[in-house]
Formats: structure tokens, C-alpha cells, sequence
């Protein structure tokens, strides 16, 4: 089965698709420039994939008509054959993707003094649209987060209307009640709390009850791929443990506080302060000493005053817990990692790139090689390829 991904990442989707021999990745396209080098990397080391910086467009998917047939000498994108060319000819049976969920979720929102109403954002699945009617594929499974059900862009309307009648008049349908297409990922074997939207979508020419293939896929297909809760320490137990020095060193150019080594990719602890290691000492001691005085938002909010002469109006910790899923892994963890602080009291530590990425189900053998910024980055937009594989899997009661 051929598929394009659209608004690939670093390829968490694609992941699923591709570790499945019963795809086949035609093309993605990203338009941000870290995340297409590691999508590139990636494919190539590990797929074997060599024409990688070909088939991984970077690109913006707004600018649809040079996507489809191609640009040249472009200041920021360079040229490309364009995906017709590239494609050529092949059939086209799914695409893959999700525009990014910033203007959808409510967290964004609430930070916007608009509401988001005005971001661009929230428009970019008509540009996904225009590829979905171009190629005509059987299918599309269009991901998203939850604050798509309930958002209200533009002129007030739910997004998800707009969404349906753009679907609708494209040819193809969707299941009748959304709130069927959210998915919490814990239910999948994903060590981590987090949900999503899963819409798919069906050609209508070519499927007859396209409701009820529709919600026999929701209600009885993707479920048989549930699995016992997985949680941190099924996820990062194993990996090398680094202890505070007191002690600042350099070390390829960056600060580091903590004993380190190069055993596994991107596993690097991130540089502390003296205060943050104690602060972080504290709380994972609270916890695993069962004593648990800083559960509490108001004991978080007061700890951090007392030991920073701050004051905040939302607490700034949280400890991963051994013995359940984390909490969800964002894009935001590349500014800190104070909300993702390592459970290990000895450690006194905040996540690695690795450990994120295990968290989210990377495969170890995919190396980020970007900065440890972009990498957090692109880690926390992803969606865990482990659920993106159970999804392929799930897909193919439909596609064959």
C-alpha cells in the first residue's frame, strides 16, 4: 500500500506505516528543516531508503500547486521535481498526516488573546484536502489532538464542521459522531498519558456503508490491538543512570552537571543548577519515600517560592511516577523539563532526549542529530510510532 505523509515531523506516523512490509513510504513532506534532516537520516540508515533527500520534501504544504509539480531555486526550499514527478505515476493508496495542533489545542488557545481565531493554522487541512482530492487515494487518516472537537476558528463555527464539509465535498466520508475517533494511547501500550483524534477517512465511490465499515474499524478493528498499561520504568528503567557531581564541566561545548557517558544515542542529561538539582532531589524523594508533602499544586507553588523567591501562578514540577505512564511528552519540554523530572531521587534530573523518545516509542535505532532543543522539539509533536503501527495494522481490514 503506497502512502504519502503530510506534515511529517520526524516521521513518528510514518514509523508505523513503514515497520509494516505491507507499505510503502511514496513521499512526506515537512517544512521544517531539523525534522526533515532526521526524517532523511532516519530512512536512509535504517530503511535503506538512499533517494531519502528526494522522497523527504521539505516544503510548505500551503504553497500546494509547486508541491504537486514542482519549484525551482527557492531561497529557503531550494528546487524539487515536486511530487507528481516523484510519485510518477504510481498509485496512490493512502495519506497519512496531521497539521500541526497548536491552533486546535485548548492550551493554545487560552494562551492566545485571540483565541487562535486568526492562526493560520487552523486552515491548514484545506491545503491537506487539496492533495487528498489531487491524488484520490482510498483512504486518509488525518490525526490531531482533542481540542479539534470542541474548536472554533474564524467565524465561530466548530472546526470540525468545517472539516466535514470539506471532507464531504471532496468525495470522501467520515464517522458521524468524532468523539468515536478519540484514542487514549495508554490503552495501546504507549507509556504515556496521551490522547488523540484518529479521522479516517473513506473514498466514498469506492466503499458501499461506508458508516458502518466506519464504525465497525472504531468500535471493533483498532481495538483488538489494546495491551496491558506500559509505564515509565517498562520504558526507561534500563538505561545508563546519571548522578549529580557538584561539579560544572564542559563538555563539547556545553555545560554539564551530571556524570555522563556516550553508551546510547541522545541519552545526555541535560545541565542543572545546584538549586534545580535540589529542588529536584526533594520531590522525587517525597514520592518515592511514600511521605508525599508535594503532591499538591499549592505545595508545589509554595516550594517554588521558597526556593527560587518567586511566585507562580501555576505550579512548575511534576515527577514522573516509576509505576505509571508519564505525563504527556510535549513540544514545550525543549525550553525545560521541570514537569518531567527523572523518578529517581539519586539522579536529580530532568528527562533526556532519549528518554523521551522512548516515552513516546521510539526505536532506539533512531538517532536524532539535530540540537538538543530541536530534538525535544520534534519528539514531543510526534505521534508514537508504536500506536502508528498498530493503526497501519488495523488499516489493512479496510485497505485489502
Amino acid at each position: 500500500m503506497n502512502f504519502i505523509d503530510i506534515f511529517a515531523g520526524c516521521g513518528g506516523l510514518s514509523e508505523g506505516f513503514e515497520q509494516n512490509p505491507n507499505y510503502n513510504m511514496l513521499a512526506a513532506v515537512e517544512w521544517e528543516k531539523p525534522q526533515v534532516n532526521n526524517l532523511r537520516n532516519h530512512l536512509r540508515n535504517n530503511f535503506g531508503i538512499n533517494d531519502a533527500s528526494e522522497r523527504v520534501i521539505h516544503f510548505d504544504v500551503q504553497r500546494t500547486d509547486e508541491l504537486i509539480n514542482g519549484w525551482q531555486n527557492d531561497p529557503k526550499y531550494e528546487s524539487h521535481q515536486g511530487l507528481d514527478n516523484l510519485i510518477n505515476g504510481e498509485k496512490v493508496d493512502l495519506i497519512i498526516g496531521g497539521p500541526p495542533c497548536q491552533a486546535y489545542s485548548i492550551a493554545g488557545r487560552i494562551r492566545d488573546n485571540n483565541g487562535m481565531k486568526d492562526d493560520y493554522r487552523n486552515f491548514l487541512f484545506e491545503s491537506y484536502m487539496r492533495l487528498v482530492r489531487h491524488y484520490q487515494p482510498k483512504l486518509f487518516v488525518f490525526e490531531n489532538v482533542p481540542g479539534i472537537l470542541s474548536a472554533r476558528p474564524g467565524n465561530g463555527r466548530l472546526v470540525t464542521e468545517l472539516i466535514r464539509e470539506e471532507i464531504r465535498n471532496s468525495g470522501y466520508e467520515i464517522i458521524d459522531d468524532l468523539r468515536q475517533a478519540q484514542f487514549d494511547l495508554t490503552q495501546y501500550g504507549i507509556p504515556q498519558n496521551r490522547k488523540r483524534v484518529i479521522i479516517i477517512g473513506l473514498r466514498r465511490d469506492l466503499y458501499d456503508d461506508h458508516q458502518e465499515i466506519l464504525q465497525n474499524f472504531y468500535e471493533n478493528v483498532i481495538p483488538l490491538y489494546r495491551e496491558d498499561l506500559q509505564t515509565v520504568r517498562d520504558a526507561i528503567s534500563d538505561l545508563p543512570h546519571f548522578i549529580p557531581t557538584g561539579t560544572v564541566e564542559r563538555v563539547n561545548g556545553k555545560n554539564v552537571s551530571h556524570t555522563y557517558n556516550f553508551d546510547v544515542p541522545n541519552h545526555f542529561p541535560r545541565f542543572h543548577s545546584e538549586r534545580d538539582i535540589q529542588i529536584f532531589r526533594i520531590l522525587a524523594e517525597d514520592i518515592e519515600s511514600g511521605r508525599n508533602e508535594y503532591v499538591s499544586t499549592g505545595a508545589l507553588r509554595h516550594l517554588y517560592t521558597e526556593m527560587t523567591g518567586r511566585h507562580s501562578n501555576v505550579h512548575k514540577y511534576h515527577v514522573l511516577r516509576w509505576n505509571e505512564p508519564s505525563n504527556t511528552i510535549p513540544a514545550h519540554l525543549y525550553k525545560d523539563g521541570l514537569r518531567h523530572i527523572h523518578p529517581d531521587p539519586t539522579q536529580a534530573r530532568s528527562i533526556t532526549v532519549r528518554e523521551a523518545a522512548r516515552l513516546q516509542t521510539f526505536p532506539d535505532n533512531y538517532e536524532f542529530i539535530s540540537s538538543t532543543g530541536d530534538n525535544y522539539k520534534m519528539i514531543g509533536n510526534a505521534v508514537p510510532p508504536k500506536f502508528a503501527a498498530k493503526l497501519a495494522s488495523a488499516l489493512l481490514n479496510i485497505l485489502i
